[in-house]
């Protein structure tokens, strides 16, 4: 799909369902991370939801793949599940999948890794936030530029990109086009300028997100839970920081 430049970079929308992915469409965005459950750091969406949003969107559709909150030391169950699911996207005619596996001691998988890049293929593989859980990063981008990934989306190893754009602008320095480094947490349009320009990244990571209370006028005083604020990404949100990037 056509994953178009805004200025010369990519902006990513991470959505959390189908209405999301489409607000990211319409807003600009170069392209979208499907996922569920965004309040927990995301994970991965049903097949339904893959589905039908390839079938909306005509800009590129990144798959994350993550089974559970949590860390991201996974059984074979697990890792079994996170398989399957790339398959599933690879038939459904996504253009990637977002995906990362650790051991124990915070460094990459690389045995079980690898097995799940070579299945991806030809589809872009990047590897998620797990990157901000390394114990050693530098460490792990050369694990990951030799497992064959396109892309690592990352803080910085800091709660958002701004807090770790030292360390981002030293990674890309290093990766020196090998892969791309995609900055992401806590983007907005107040500080995408400042990352980008600050860390040479080429492509951003986004939620652009806004809350929503539960439309139900129906309460029950007696049960806590089940109405729950509503998360999703906001077109004018998203074309906030197209024209931001647009302004570089």
């Amino acid at each position: 799909m056509n994953e178009v430049k805004i200025n010369g970079y990519q902006l990513e929308i991470c959505s959390n369902s189908i209405f999301s992915a489409k607000q990211a469409q319409l807003g600009g965005a170069s392209r979208v991370e499907l996922c569920q459950n965004l309040e927990n750091g995301g994970t991965t969406p049903s097949y339904g939801q893959i589905k039908l949003t390839r079938q909306a969107l005509r800009i590129g559709v990144h798959v994350l793949i993550r089974p559970r909150s949590g860390d991201f030391l996974y059984t074979e169950d697990e890792f079994n599940e996170i398989l399957e699911d790339i398959r599933y996207c690879k038939v459904s005619g996504c253009d990637g999948v977002v995906i990362g596996i650790l051991n124990a001691d915070g460094t990459v998988d690389k045995e079980r890794m690898q097995v799940l890049v070579d299945e991806a293929k030809p589809m872009c593989v990047v590897f998620h936030r797990a990157f901000d859980r390394c114990s050693d990063p530098k460490t792990a981008l050369e694990d990951i530029i030799e497992l064959g990934c396109d892309r690592i989306l990352t803080s910085g190893l800091q709660n958002t990109a701004v807090q770790g754009k030292e360390l981002l602008k030293e990674l890309i320095e290093q990766a020196n086009g090998r892969i791309e480094i995609m900055p992401g947490s806590g983007v907005d349009a107040s500080n995408v300028k400042e990352i980008l320009t600050h860390t040479g990244a080429r492509s951003i990571h986004s939620s652009a997100k806004v809350v929503e209370h539960s439309k139900m006028k129906f309460k029950i005083p007696t049960v806590t839970g089940m109405d729950e604020d509503e998360i999703y990404s906001s077109e004018s949100k998203v074309r906030a920081i197209v024209e931001q990037i647009k302004s570089l």
